[in-house]
Formats: C-alpha cells, structure tokens, sequence
C-alpha cells in the first residue's frame, strides 16, 4: 500500500495557476461597461458614450453549448428567446465583472472568429474555494458576422 506524498511535494493550485495562465488563457479580452446614450446636437440622434474599461487582459472563452431552447406560452419551442451560453476564463487578480457587463475578444491567438464578438456579462463570477482561474458566464449579444456601423 503506498501513501501520498507528503503536502510539500505533491501539486498544489499556485503550481497549477502559471501554467494555466501561459497555456489556456491566451486571447486578450476585455470587460467593459457600454457608456451612456449621449445626444448627438448635430443630428438630434442618441450616441453611445465612451465604454469604461474594467479590464484588460489575459482571458479565454469556451462555448457551454448550442443555442438554447424555451418553451413559450403556447408550448412551442422559440430559438430565439435565449442566445449561446459561453463562460469566460480570466486569472483570479483580475477585477470582478458585474451583472450587465460586457466582454469582448481584441485579441485572439486560435480562432479569429472571436474578434469583436460581444457578450453580456449573466452574473458575477462563480466563487470557489479552490479556484485557479476565474469563471464567469455570459451571453452573446454579437448576432451577426458584418461590423455594425
């Protein structure tokens, strides 16, 4: 019968965190809260403001999932009513994200199809005792290939 090795040699989480970091957080996200609606006096039109930048870093997203389905009222199933379920990932000292917030990709190593894609911050992160990476889950608001202007 053998027995574990004592703590001071086997793996522990803050052994675990740098490799984490270098090997799956490998995008640069951004969490950002949209500015408010500022009224354009040339146009008479409401503008987005400028974004406040809540952080900006190492970060990856994983897709939870297909697109979700619910029942409506009449008990059919409606596609649209909910979006894809991503989470993202991002080392424990970044800042919390809060409800509302929203994320998006400027730099991708993998998938370039994760640039200037957009989701919606669901709620801030889970909380775990033995965390090595932050999760936070998300919604995606982007709907459509072509940059809006």
């Amino acid at each position: 019968m053998s027995t574990p090795p004592p703590p001071s040699e086997g793996l522990t989480l803050a052994a675990v965190a740098p490799i984490v970091e270098t090997r799956i957080l490998v995008d640069t996200v951004e969490i950002f809260r949209p500015g408010p609606q500022i009224l354009n006096p040339d146009t008479g039109v409401y503008e987005p403001g400028p974004d406040t930048v809540v952080y900006t870093g190492s970060g990856a997203i994983f897709g939870s999932g297909g697109p979700g389905l619910v029942l409506s009222l009449q008990g059919q199933a409606y596609a649209d009513d909910t979006r894809n379920r991503y989470r993202l990932l991002t080392p424990l000292d970044a800042p919390l994200a809060s409800r509302d917030d929203q994320v998006r990709v400027i730099a991708a190593t993998q998938d370039p199809g994760l640039i200037n894609r957009t989701w919606r911050v669901l709620d801030i992160s889970d909380a775990n005792s033995l965390a090595v990476v932050r999760t936070t889950w998300l919604d995606e608001v982007t709907q459509t290939t072509t940059p809006v202007v």
